[in-house]
């Protein structure tokens, strides 16, 4: 079963050592990509408890999700991709700018990807930033292209594998072995003001409804999704974790 995402089988042209989900690693990343000091990733040690959500700096600009995969998860994933059209946009009038992923066990990548290009983060992307090079040429390329000119770039292949093996746990020595794990990002988009679920791996970015003004992605409307997500596995799947991309 490939644990970075839902199609148990599919042919590479690169892979990846897969990030551990630490908010550090993920931290040190977005600065090499240039985002601005100000930002960095924190655990989110609850999804319904006050006190410990009142811990996040808000207002908090995206959320990374990590969870092992599960065959119950990939055969969800497939029903609910058959009823949906292949994204095919691109351009300044995106909703969200989305990446398809095309490079195995990268998942925390697109996942920090889609935090960072999209949603309040975006504008703390420094001007000169390896990150604003790369937005600025993908952005008018359709999705194949766009996902193209990311797997091709070495500039940001060398950024992540400085980071690649950082962490408490030894990233497995080949990289082309799948991991049992995912990310998806939660963010809430500054052109429409709604709340997207991003997921390389999937058809499409999920658009979950509008938030208001004043509600950021640890409102409870996409707490709710995350919740709903532990609960549809029934107690066999107590991996999630949840992390906050937040200005300190």
């Amino acid at each position: 079963m490939n644990g970075d995402g839902p199609e148990p089988k599919r042919h590479w042209r690169k892979h990846f050592l897969p990030l551990e989900s630490n908010p550090d690693v993920f931290t040190e990343l977005i600065h090499k990509l240039g985002m601005s000091d100000s930002l960095s990733f924190q655990d989110v040690y609850s999804l319904d408890d006050p006190e410990l959500l009142a811990l996040i700096p808000r207002p908090a600009h995206a959320l990374v999700l990590v969870f092992p995969t599960t065959r119950a998860y990939e055969k969800r994933v497939v029903d609910e991709d058959a009823r949906l059209t292949e994204y095919v946009g691109c351009g300044d009038g995106e909703g969200v700018v989305f990446f398809k992923q095309t490079i195995n066990n990268a998942c925390g990548l697109y996942a920090i990807l889609h935090g960072i290009c999209n949603g309040s983060a975006r504008a703390l992307m420094g001007d000169e930033a390896l990150m604003a090079s790369l937005l600025k040429a993908c952005t008018p390329l359709k999705p194949d292209e766009r996902g193209l000119a990311l797997e091709d770039s070495k500039e940001l292949e060398e950024a992540y594998a400085s980071v690649a093996s950082k962490g408490d746990t030894a990233p497995p020595e080949n990289p082309e072995v799948d991991v049992d794990y995912h990310y998806i990002c939660f963010v809430k988009s500054q052109q429409n003001g709604h709340l997207y679920q991003m997921d390389g791996m999937r058809k499409r970015p999920l658009d979950l409804g509008p938030l208001s003004t004043e509600e950021d992605v640890l409102s409870d409307a996409c707490l709710r999704v995350i919740r709903d997500m532990i609960a549809s596995e029934q107690g066999a799947n107590l991996g999630f974790n949840l992390m906050a991309l937040v200005s300190e």
